[in-house]
């Protein structure tokens, strides 16, 4: 008798064993070597290292330049964020990294909406004219 049994896109058949349990000792073979592969050439692509890193697979690591763009680019931040006043910049820090409506933003701060809007214009202001 023949059976044949579909198992990831491969044909596994009876005839290649003596018994049942035979058959059943070589799908758990196939199985594995199945997942040995599927290791090695995951998503149909080969392995490449490119695959890895943009599917997340490896941390992320910054090069030096990277590293020193992003602490220049930090300190000018910081520093225009110094030249404005606390409310301002908290107005202006919540609404930018929370994104925050400017009317979540005046019940967090206990202002009105028009009061967030002309603070956050004032500190974009002087990122324009500390940047321009």
């Amino acid at each position: 008798m023949g059976i044949t049994i579909r198992k990831h896109r491969r044909n596994l058949s009876y005839e290649d064993a003596a018994t049942l349990d035979e058959l059943w000792a070589i799908a758990k073979q196939f199985d594995r070597s199945f997942y040995r592969e599927w290791k090695d050439h995951w998503d149909e692509r080969g392995y490449d290292e490119y695959i890895v890193v943009t599917e997340g697979r490896l941390p992320y690591c910054e090069s030096p330049e990277q590293y020193v763009c992003r602490m220049e680019t930090r300190r000018e931040i910081l520093a225009v964020l110094a030249l404005c006043t606390e409310k301002q910049r908290e107005r202006f820090l919540l609404h930018a990294l929370y994104d925050l409506s400017y009317e979540e933003v005046g019940k967090i701060c206990g202002c009105s909406d028009v009061a967030v809007l002309k603070s956050i214009k004032a500190v974009r202001k002087k990122f324009l004219k500390f940047f321009g």
